[in-house]
């Protein structure tokens, strides 16, 4: 049964990712077909804040299923620290006509909307979205294959040059507080050394190794995340979701100047930064994409409100929002004990992390 004359609003915040506009093209056709109307909400939260927004219908969406970013804009806008930024996303949702909301988002936008749907009943729908493969609650995020498969082409890019010059080159990816990205990146180009926020670097540990894998290959590749603790380099920089902004962190950098001193081999950085979000998502994030924003529209006409879509398995489900949001998916042992394993430079961890 269609709800003609219905509405759902659509956004998109935080930080884009390949993946995006498949999930809009998906949420808007599968709403048109059970008779909604869908309004696209400009640049996240800011566009529920001022009631900015486009009408969209699938002759809009058509084409984007292979294009980066999205066409709806977004931002970092949190209205919970707006002045009456609450009252005016719900002001919007009177004003506009929306039976529905689908957030578009990762852990700081969809816990806007969990935090809606609690205090204010709003009826609010989530699709994860983030190429830092941080959400709890689903197995996959769209934009991380992407973002990842980028980061690991460009490592081996780098190997070929350090290579020719002898050197061991260091990779700087993004992630922000979890190693996922870093993580993939590492093991699928084969990498000598990974650094990642979940442990400590152990920098004798790590010098030792690169220098014997530059001994056998003439070149050593580390893998980094943004995030990795290197001590005080202007992380007093915040968003208004209270996170650090990691632009000024420097990792590569620093480590390449570590490794240096304490291999005595050349050594290089280069970061790979928002090169990752930008660009046509692969066909692994174009299909999640478009099935998480189908499922969207369907929770949406069918009131289930407060929930969001999770990759389970095969499977694309609801789950609670306020499940999905409340912790930080990390990389775990099991991960980092195959990590080791695979990055040589590792090898002799792992066997100390080897069931008994």
């Amino acid at each position: 049964m269609t709800k003609k004359g219905r509405r759902v609003g659509i956004l998109t915040g935080g930080g884009d990712c390949p993946g995006l506009n498949p999930a809009i093209r998906g949420a808007v056709i599968q709403a048109a077909a059970l008779g909604y109307e869908c309004l696209g909400l400009q640049e996240g939260w800011k566009g529920m804040l001022t009631g900015e927004h486009q009408v969209l219908a699938p002759a809009d969406v058509a084409e984007i299923v292979g294009k980066g970013g999205t066409i709806l804009g977004t931002s970092r806008t949190n209205p919970y620290k707006k002045e009456n930024g609450v009252p005016a996303v719900l002001e919007t949702f009177k004003r506009l006509g929306l039976d529905a909301l689908i957030a578009m988002g990762g852990e700081d936008t969809l816990g806007v909307a969990s935090k809606l749907h609690k205090e204010h009943k709003c009826a609010v729908v989530g699709v994860p979205k983030t190429m830092d493969n941080d959400l709890s609650a689903t197995d996959f995020t769209f934009g991380f294959d992407t973002a990842a498969t980028l980061a690991m082409e460009a490592a081996e890019r780098l190997v070929d040059t350090g290579r020719s010059h002898r050197r061991i080159m260091v990779l700087e990816v993004m992630g922000r507080h979890a190693g996922w990205v870093a993580l993939y990146t590492a093991m699928g180009a084969g990498a000598d050394y990974v650094c990642l926020p979940e442990r400590r670097v152990d920098v004798e540990d790590m010098a030792r190794r690169l220098k014997e894998a530059h001994a056998r290959k003439k070149v050593a590749l580390v893998v980094a995340s943004e995030a990795l603790e290197m001590g005080e380099t202007g992380m007093e920089e915040v968003d208004e979701f209270g996170h650090m902004i990691l632009k000024k962190r420097g990792v590569a950098e620093k480590l390449a100047e570590i490794i240096e001193k304490k291999t005595g081999v050349e050594t290089r950085s280069a970061v790979i930064g928002h090169m990752q979000r930008g660009g046509p998502p692969t066909m692994f994030d174009r299909i999640l994409g478009t099935r998480v924003g189908v499922k969207a529209a369907q929770l949406a006409a069918e009131g289930k409100f407060g929930q969001m879509v999770a990759l389970r398995g095969n499977e694309v489900v609801g789950v609670p929002l306020d499940k999905a949001t409340g912790t930080l998916k990390t990389v775990t042992p099991e991960w980092l004990a195959l990590a080791d394993l695979v990055c040589t430079g590792c090898a002799a961890k792992a066997k100390a992390l080897a069931p008994r």
